[in-house]
């Protein structure tokens, strides 16, 4: 595959407004949610809760693309069809989280670098044998008292070149997250501020290691102080702050950039996107989303392990990834909330 057919990939997960579903929580992350609520956890029930959200009528219209987790690649529905295949016959584009997870930074105990170069190339070949076309990596940053440090930032900035890179050589287009988390104290001046070496540390590991931009998405957080800042941003300075952040450190060649959650609720993030994209100013990429939870939770709720909530979960569901494409078009409004019965 040519990195054209990369970069047609790359372009159609952020086409028309669309964004993609993370859908890749690993067994252990989704067995903590599953039993908030008393639900059991199993491969078949996550196989069930998987699939909701793959069968929804009409996903396509908000959704190009699903990443999935190593358990849900693998997994077929009732009538054994693998998962893949079945988000092919929906018309969205399946894709896989291929890392190891975030481990403790040799030297610094506070920190993290992520882990799971070795063996992925053959990994990756294995997926995209199974159906994937994009891939994703995700780098934890956490701000706090001295950190992150330099060798934090540079570490991880590393792993996602090298990551990246394999991917293109494999014919799968990658998504690259270095995530700057919510957690702890700081200030929204200080978010963008980390926010920006990061961003300046991967696109410089990507150039080093040959990667095309054209056949890529980057994924990063929004700038928003963190959860115990006792001043909390106004939608509008968030979405300047974020914009501003992107325009000085994220080259135009890259076709799109897909937002994470990172822990806000599905209305805030909602809100914050849609502002994102009214803001005037040069927005050479295309602005989307790339949630987990912000837009599984509402349905998670509704379908409490049980067949006959499905209905109400899919509704659930269909109705907050349409708002959700709505902001991705600068088109979300409020009012868009009360049209969940219909």
């Amino acid at each position: 595959m040519a990195i054209a057919d990369l970069e047609m990939i790359a372009k159609a997960l952020v086409a028309d407004g669309k964004g993609i579903l993370a859908a890749d929580e690993t067994p252990t992350t989704l067995t903590k949610r599953f039993d908030a609520l008393k639900i059991g956890s199993a491969p078949d029930s996550r196989r069930a809760y998987r699939e909701m959200f793959f069968t929804t009528p009409g996903i396509a219209e908000s959704i190009s693309g699903v990443i999935m987790q190593d358990e849900t690649i693998h997994q077929k529905n009732s009538s054994g069809t693998p998962l893949a295949d079945l988000l092919r016959q929906q018309g969205v584009i399946p894709g896989i989280k291929v890392d190891n997870g975030a481990k403790p930074l040799a030297g610094s105990a506070e920190e993290t670098v992520t882990e799971g170069l070795d063996g992925l190339r053959d990994r990756l070949k294995d997926y995209r044998h199974m159906g994937a076309r994009f891939a994703k990596w995700r780098a934890v940053i956490r701000i706090g008292e001295g950190l992150p440090s330099s060798a934090c930032i540079r570490a991880n900035a590393h792993a996602l070149a090298r990551y990246a890179a394999l991917c293109q050589e494999q014919n799968l287009a990658p998504i690259v997250e270095p995530e700057v988390l919510m957690d702890g104290f700081h200030t929204i001046d200080r978010c963008e501020e980390v926010t920006g070496n990061v961003l300046h540390a991967v696109f410089d590991a990507l150039f080093d290691q040959g990667v095309s931009l054209e056949g890529m998405l980057l994924k990063p957080n929004m700038i928003i102080a963190a959860k115990q800042c006792q001043q909390q941003s106004p939608v509008e300075e968030v979405a300047r702050a974020t914009l501003r952040c992107l325009q000085r450190h994220v080259p135009p060649a890259v076709p799109g950039i897909v937002f994470l959650s990172g822990g806000q609720d599905h209305l805030v993030s909602t809100m914050h996107l849609n502002a994102i994209n009214q803001l005037d100013g040069p927005k050479p990429w295309k602005l989307s989303f790339s949630f987990g939870r912000a837009l599984q939770d509402e349905a998670l709720h509704k379908w409490q392990g049980k067949h006959e909530n499905l209905h109400a979960s899919q509704s659930a569901f269909g109705h907050r990834a349409r708002c959700v494409r709505a902001a991705a078009l600068a088109k979300y409004t409020k009012a868009m909330e009360s049209g969940l019965a219909a």
